[in-house]
C-alpha cells in the first residue's frame, strides 16, 4: 500500500499530538531527561520490531557511509530536540509548547533553501510568515 506524502504527514501530526498529550500526563513527577530516555528505548524496540517484521533489516547493507553519517546526525539532532521538548513540556502548557515546537518549520524552510538548494517561491515565503505569525499569536 502506498500513501501520498500529505496523508503520511497528517498521520505524523496526529501521532505527534499524542506524544505531547501522553508525555505531559507522564511528566508530572518524572525528570524530563529520564522520561526522554525511556521514550527512546520504547521507540527503539518498536522500530526494530517494525523493521524486522517488514523485512527491511536486510537493506542495511546498502547503506553508504555518507547516508549513515547523515542518519546518525539526524539521530543526535532528534535526541537533543527531545531533551528540550520534554523539558519545556514538563514546565509549560502542552498546547503552547507544541505550537512553539512546530516553529521548526521555519528552520526547515530556511535550511532546506540554504543546504538542500530547494526553490524559494512567493507562496513558500508568505505561507511560512503566516504560519509563524499564527504560532506567535497562539503561543504568546
Amino acid at each position: 500500500m502506498e500513501f501520498n506524502w500529505f496523508v503520511l504527514a497528517l498521520l505524523d501530526a496526529f501521532f505527534a499530538a499524542l506524544v505531547a498529550i501522553f508525555a505531559k500526563m507522564g511528566l508530572q513527577n518524572v525528570d524530563s531527561t529520564l522520561a526522554t530516555t525511556i521514550r527512546t528505548f520504547v521507540m527503539m524496540a518498536f522500530m526494530l520490531s517494525v523493521t524486522i517484521f517488514t523485512g527491511k533489516l536486510d537493506s542495511i547493507s546498502t547503506l553508504t557511509r555518507k547516508e549513515g553519517m547523515y542518519i546518525l546526525l539526524s539521530g543526535v539532532a532528534g535526541a537533543v530536540s527531545w531533551l528540550f521538548y520534554f523539558a519545556s513540556l514538563k514546565i509549560g502548557e502542552a498546547s503552547k509548547v507544541s505550537a512553539v515546537d512546530r516553529s521548526s518549520l521555519l528552520f526547515v524552510v530556511i535550511l532546506s533553501i540554504l543546504v538542500l538548494s530547494e526553490k524559494v517561491t512567493v507562496k513558500t515565503v508568505l505561507s511560512t510568515i503566516l504560519i509563524f505569525a499564527g504560532l506567535l499569536l497562539f503561543a504568546l
